[in-house]
């Protein structure tokens, strides 16, 4: 599998079934774009514009997320082991979102420092 680098871009894309996997982008716009059944796995994106995404069955494990705009960006059934957000893991965001959702004071902190340790 060949690997693909973009910079510089302003493009919108829907892509079904593609492999984006291990693909670097960088200062790429793909606002509003959509994407179905596609794998980023291991993918870099660095001040990317993704508001609006629509994305469904997607792998997104091990997608490392660095200055992204997720404004309004909708991930449905997509695989995010490993995903980073600006070298935070989603996993550990879901759990403290989850615990706080589900009014777990103790639970909610415990993920919350587990964010703030991650940061540093």
């Amino acid at each position: 599998m060949d690997t693909m680098k973009l910079h510089n871009v302003i493009e919108r894309l829907d892509a079904t079934g593609a492999d984006f996997a291990g693909s670097t982008f960088e200062n790429v716009t793909f606002a509003g774009s959509g994407f179905k059944n596609v794998s980023f796995a291991g993918a870099s994106f660095d001040d990317v514009n993704m508001a609006g995404w629509r994305i469904a069955n997607a792998d997104l494990s091990g997608l490392n997320l660095s200055n992204a705009n997720l404004a309004g960006a909708s991930l449905r059934q997509c695989r995010l082991s490993g995903t980073r957000i600006d070298g935070v893991l989603v996993e550990h965001m879901i759990a403290a979102y989850n615990a706080l959702a589900k009014g777990n004071a103790e639970e909610a902190i415990a993920a919350l420092k587990t964010l703030k340790q991650e940061q540093k």
